[in-house]
């Protein structure tokens, strides 16, 4: 079987590095993560383009650069417990496993929940927990989290995700409309009541479903 080291260090070193990221235990997980193991065997191919490839159930795996944007904006320690809303096929919660000592992972689709955990069971990720559930709620049960990552855009940060960081703990999530254009804006928790926001620029996810985020059943704007 293919391993496409070749393919992910090229990917590092041209779409990530060469774009400015930095830290250098991000551009260490994205090195060790295969990517072509949370894709279809159709795209398998395209594992390391940069860009992101659709997975089913209208929802897409999210292009290397904006996973490594991503976790150089929460700045996690390896001590660190990270929530992932939005699973998809488990490639983010894979890069996060490498950055984190525990990562609580939820998606909404059980169908891509179950195909997430055959994923990362073949990626030899161990310290990961799948969830099924709303993901604008977060997971209550383990809060609270050092970092929040989601994967999908809201139309706000959800009050839930922030209500589950821990004081000085971050949740960087893509705002906007549901669909084209959104900001990735990383909230700090500052203390009880206190949270501040900032806007790393412009990226497109799919929409957030779910109870603090975007209804499934009306025309989303």
């Amino acid at each position: 079987m293919q391993c496409f080291e070749t393919e992910r260090l090229e990917m590092v070193r041209t779409q990530i590095a060469g774009r400015g990221i930095a830290n250098p235990a991000v551009l260490s997980a994205l090195g060790q993560v295969g990517r072509h193991i949370f894709v279809r065997d159709q795209d398998k191919q395209k594992a390391y383009e940069d860009r992101p490839l659709a997975i089913g159930h209208a929802q897409t795996i999210s292009q290397p650069y904006i996973v490594a944007l991503m976790c150089e904006a929460l700045a996690p320690d390896p001590g660190c417990k990270a929530l992932d809303v939005g699973t998809g096929s488990g490639y983010a919660a894979a890069v996060l496993s490498h950055l984190c000592a525990r990562v609580v992972s939820i998606e909404r689709i059980d169908v891509l929940a179950r195909v997430a955990k055959e994923n990362l069971h073949a990626a030899n990720c161990q310290n990961i927990e799948i969830v099924c559930g709303d993901g604008s709620l977060g997971y209550p049960n383990e809060a609270p989290y050092d970092v929040i990552a989601v994967a999908a855009s809201a139309p706000a940060a959800p009050e839930a995700l922030k209500q589950q960081l821990r004081i000085g703990g971050r949740l960087v999530i893509p705002v906007g409309k549901s669909s084209g254009c959104q900001s990735l804006i990383r909230v700090t928790r500052l203390s009880d009541d206190r949270f501040e926001t900032e806007n790393l620029g412009a990226v497109a996810f799919v929409p957030l479903i779910g109870q603090e985020a975007w209804p499934e059943e009306r025309t989303l704007p």
